[in-house]
């Protein structure tokens, strides 16, 4: 007899094969050119339009919607490029419904937003079918090392080397792309998009990507100091916060982001195993993406538990919504306190949470999940690149210090953007911002010194 939803354990095929298909198909379909029109057409054109505020890279998004109702998605693309070399990606990850959408007139008057994002995406694919529209500008002679090959590494290298600096990456990975490749749900970037969109920004030449080069591990910081004339570092955040109850070391229990991961890495994902219950731990997007998949796959059960109340969440409405409509349920104000189980994962205990002070704890009344699979989705930190006084950078708390276009301190010609500064938000769009920043500011310090 086949496997099931009913099957217990963690196994793989549990829905009929071409359920995976429907399942993992994109999120949200591309326009065609006719409904990109009438979308287009609901612009106001705003005058110190607020979507601009509200958007991290600044794209003049009544500009490229305007060339889009015009017949020019082309010149749309490059509007939106010149701000966003990655906005194609953007257009399909961005949390467009707290940024852009949320600042749109419409949304104020109708509570229907203009569909910036999507208008992105139309925009964008046009342009990502043809070569590549930037040139280098002759080269200058001089070279940056950049650490980490994800959006704010990938966005300052892309900008270095239209500047006409050489530029050399660093990725301790197997693939470029960083959280783009490796940590966002499968339905949001299908077809290897991730990929494809490094091929296409790589294809600018001038850049040299070093896979399996983990600095701290593989080379130094000092090393690349010393052989480069400026640094970038645009790490992200490697490591997941642990979950220190009782049990957590149990098998069953792991990551999710390195459940993504897998999913992300498997050509088909009817291979890869799933439980029948399954409990993320946890209320942001890294959350909601493996509890969404977890469904997808074929769980029968999936909870979200989040230690705070539903509006403390990091994860957006539209996510929470998404994660409800794909039959999870999420239960808010209450923490892990055991996992249980003989030679795996059985069970979680939790409690409901209870102020003590500014702090939460578990307070007296308690509840059980049967689960043969725990995903922790409880924060990501740094992991560091030095363990060299002599290399150390200044940190905010777990994350660096960065000042204006990146410098950090006190080393000069090292700068830094994305997750693993104290000014990140672990969102894609805000890391090719500060990776684009930083590269201008590299280029000003670079050819200052004449």
């Amino acid at each position: 007899m086949a496997d099931t939803q009913m099957t217990p354990g963690v196994i793989a095929g549990r829905l009929p094969p071409d359920a995976y298909a429907e399942n993992f198909a994109d999120l949200h379909p591309p326009l065609d050119r006719h409904e990109a029109a009438v979308a287009a057409d609901r612009c106001y054109f705003c005058h110190d339009a607020p979507c601009i505020t509200a958007c991290p890279t600044d794209i003049d998004i009544p500009l490229f919607i305007r060339q889009i109702s015009t017949g020019t998605p082309e010149s749309a693309a490059m509007t939106i490029f010149d701000m966003n070399i990655l906005g194609g990606m953007c257009a399909r990850v961005c949390p467009t419904e707290t940024l852009c959408e949320e600042a749109c007139v419409r949304e104020a008057a109708e509570g229907k937003p203009v569909e910036i994002g999507r208008l992105q995406r139309y925009a964008t694919d046009t342009l990502m079918d043809r070569p590549h529209p930037y040139t280098r500008a002759k080269p200058t002679g001089r070279t940056v090392a950049v650490i980490g090959a994800g959006p704010a590494g990938l966005a300052c290298a892309h900008r270095l080397a239209m500047l006409g600096h050489g530029v050399t990456v660093f990725e301790a990975r197997p693939k470029s792309g960083g959280l783009n490749e490796y940590g966002i749900a499968s339905y949001k970037t299908p077809d290897g998009f991730a990929q494809k969109e490094v091929e296409w920004l790589l294809s600018i030449s001038g850049i040299t990507i070093r896979h399996n080069k983990q600095v701290g591990r593989d080379i130094s910081l000092a090393t690349l100091r010393k052989d480069h004339d400026a640094v970038f570092i645009g790490i992200g955040l490697g490591a997941t916060n642990a979950l220190d109850i009782e049990g957590s070391d149990l098998p069953g229990v792991e990551d999710a982001v390195d459940f993504i991961a897998r999913l992300r890495q498997s050509d088909d994902p009817a291979t890869l195993p799933i439980g029948r219950d399954v409990v993320v731990i946890g209320g942001g997007m890294t959350a909601v993406d493996a509890a969404v998949q977890s469904r997808l796959l074929g769980a029968q059960t999936v909870t979200m538990v989040y230690r705070r109340e539903a509006e403390r969440m990091n994860a957006s409405l539209f996510e929470r919504e998404l994660a409800q409509t794909n039959g999870v349920r999420i239960i808010t104000g209450a923490v892990p306190v055991r996992v249980t189980g003989q030679n795996r994962v059985e069970a979680v205990e939790f409690a409901y949470a209870v102020q003590d002070g500014g702090a939460l704890r578990p307070g007296p009344d308690r509840f059980t999940l049967p689960a043969d699979q725990v995903l922790r989705a409880i924060g990501q930190s740094m992991v560091p690149i030095t363990n060299d006084p002599a290399d150390a950078i200044e940190q905010d708390g777990a994350s660096l210090h960065t000042g204006p276009g990146g410098r950090t301190t006190p080393h000069g010609y090292v700068f830094a953007g994305g997750d693993c500064t104290a000014t990140g938000e672990n969102l894609t769009v805000t890391a090719v911002a500060q990776g684009r920043d930083a590269a201008m500011e590299i280029h000003a310090t670079l050819m200052g010194d004449g």
